[in-house]
């Protein structure tokens, strides 16, 4: 392998400030009083307001930022989990099951990941009307529980992980199609469904326009509760927006350092088996 220029290492150190840099600010800002966001230079040393901004963010009637952190951890969760099950499901099917139809269904998957969410949003706000989910959590989990990209996705890995040799070794000792899957197809798709899992969880998480066209005040996700931090007509309080901000950014903080290890380790581990 080469060595380590000079040069690589300036790009890393520049790559490093520049993603660390607006997270380092924000909570900076949350830790004092929001004259700090206006303020040049900007103020890189936290101060002492951070208990003070916190107790303010959750008395926030408006806002409901605890309600909203709850929604949103369980239907992230929720989501991740179930885009993984069924996403993995469809993509096996996809790949190694044959049945009339097979070829339409991966180009109708392809062409709805090439869709703009946005079309849809008006006939399901409709849709969730007519069920009677509106406001209701449900109506930021239903819909989003099988994605086209986790299905193509998937289909891509069986394809290039699972020989059809193997297959047939398992249907000759007696395997059902779903025990196939269960215990042949799942265990080699772990590190994608790592992956896909994650990056799940992330989108769903940061969900923005979907709960703030179907949810209410009342009962939102987190960035719902962030834009309710805003809705002051005279002044924007940025320091009760970042620490709710902060706040907001953990979960995906502590998952990263938690699991970031066990990402890498997959992704490197499903190249090598491809």
């Amino acid at each position: 392998m080469r060595q380590a220029t000079p040069l690589t290492y300036f790009a890393l150190i520049l790559t490093f400030v520049l993603s660390v840099f607006p997270l380092w600010w924000m909570f900076v800002v949350a830790t004092r009083t929001t004259t700090a966001a206006s303020q040049f230079p900007p103020v890189l040393v936290p101060g002492g307001n951070f208990l003070n901004n916190v107790g303010r963010l959750f008395e926030n009637t408006s806002a409901n930022f605890m309600t909203g952190m709850m929604n949103s951890i369980i239907a992230s969760t929720t989501v991740a989990v179930s885009v993984v099950f069924f996403c993995s499901l469809a993509g096996f099917a996809l790949a190694k099951l044959r049945f009339k139809g097979r070829a339409f269904f991966t180009v109708a998957v392809v062409i709805t990941m090439a869709v703009p969410v946005q079309i849809g949003l008006v006939p399901l706000l409709i849709l969730m009307d007519w069920i009677g989910w509106r406001g209701e959590l449900p109506a930021v989990i239903v819909p989003f529980m099988v994605s086209g990209f986790g299905v193509f996705m998937m289909r891509q890995y069986v394809l290039q992980t699972i020989p059809d040799d193997l297959m047939e070794a398992a249907r000759i000792d007696g395997c059902s199609t779903f025990r196939i899957y269960w215990s042949v197809v799942l265990p080699a798709l772990r590190p994608a469904m790592v992956v896909l899992g994650l990056l799940t969880f992330m989108q769903t998480w940061n969900e923005f326009i979907w709960a703030l066209a179907v949810l209410t005040p009342e009962n939102p996700t987190v960035q719902f509760s962030i834009q309710q931090l805003n809705q002051s007509a005279f002044a924007r309080d940025f320091a009760l927006m970042f620490t709710g901000a902060t706040f907001a950014t953990l979960p995906l903080l502590i998952i990263f350092f938690v699991f970031g290890r066990q990402l890498v380790g997959r992704i490197m581990e499903g190249a090598i088996k491809a």
